[in-house]
């Protein structure tokens, strides 16, 4: 017995990575499995491997950001499973480069991969569960090159943190639906990530940035039984799970209830500093993560 027996999951960027590592576990805990993928060969790998161990899988190739495509693989799920319980939004691509640097193709097709592909999916669920009345589970994937702001990331970064913002929003919208939307910064070595972490444990070892530790807690979001979790973002690692807080006022200053005059603001705005501890100038997004990569 898993906690998603009976479930049917879509999992986006299913093929390799974490989005594998979340499509099989859901499975092995009972899901049947949706493998939305935009490059199909590792994508029928992952559902072989699912079928073989006795689950339920199927691949749906194409487009995450395509409106046409993700429509299409919802009702396909609905037809062949009969339901649908769980979106996973996974799938997304790095060009790292810095700005001044950044083509308008690199801006353009992170932008559209995460931002885009995250929007498109979790409308056409949303439609879905508001018209059958039927509840959802809705997992993204932020970063936090998103919501600490990393060097050389202006496109993947300002994509991710996006994606936590809109969290929060169909977080509020889809509450009246019995619709959770809740998101994950995982942190893993994969193809994405073999220039920015590394890891080399030894044989027997517990392997903090495998793909797969990121998993269980996709899984346990996906279930009935994190239906009164909605709107929060969780870092996920390694051994590690964390919740982020979001923007929050720390500190104030006030002009005593008349219009600043701008030549005030320079004797008044550390106050703000002081106040929150908070640097003026620009700051390290590596050095605020509790786990610094190898």
């Amino acid at each position: 017995m898993g906690i998603l027996d009976g479930r049917v999951v879509i999992v986006t960027g299913a093929g390799r990575g974490i989005g594998r590592a979340e499509a099989l576990e859901c499975a092995r805990q009972g899901a049947s499995v949706v493998l939305a993928e935009y490059d199909p060969s590792p994508a029928y790998d992952v559902a072989d491997e699912i079928i073989a161990s006795g689950g339920r899988a199927i691949v749906a190739s194409g487009d995450v950001a395509d409106t046409d495509f993700v429509d299409r693989t919802v009702a396909a799920t609905v037809e062949e499973f009969g339901r649908l319980d769980a979106l996973v939004n996974n799938a997304g691509i790095l060009r790292t480069s810095e700005l001044a640097d950044m083509s308008d193709d690199e801006w353009d097709s992170v932008i559209r991969v995460h931002l885009r592909g995250t929007f498109a999916p979790t409308r056409a669920v949303c439609r879905y569960w508001r018209g059958s009345g039927r509840h959802g589970r809705i997992v993204h994937t932020t970063s936090i090159a998103g919501l600490y702001g990393f060097h050389g990331q202006a496109n993947y970064g300002s994509a991710k943190a996006g994606i936590a913002a809109f969290t929060a929003i169909v977080a509020s919208e889809m509450q009246q639906y019995g619709v959770t939307s809740n998101a994950i910064a995982p942190m893993a070595l994969t193809r994405m990530t073999t220039d920015v972490v590394d890891e080399n444990p030894s044989d027997g070892e517990f392997r903090f940035l495998a793909a797969d530790n990121v998993a269980p807690l996709v899984t346990y979001l996906c279930s009935e039984d994190s239906g009164h979790i909605s709107g929060k973002v969780f870092g996920v690692q390694g051994d590690s799970v964390e919740i982020f807080q979001p923007f929050t006022s720390v500190a104030e200053i006030r002009a005593g209830g008349r219009r600043w005059d701008p030549a005030e603001l320079s004797g008044r705005i550390g106050e703000l500093f002081e106040a929150s501890g908070i640097p003026a100038g620009p700051e390290n997004g590596m050095a605020k993560m509790r786990y610094k990569p190898g």
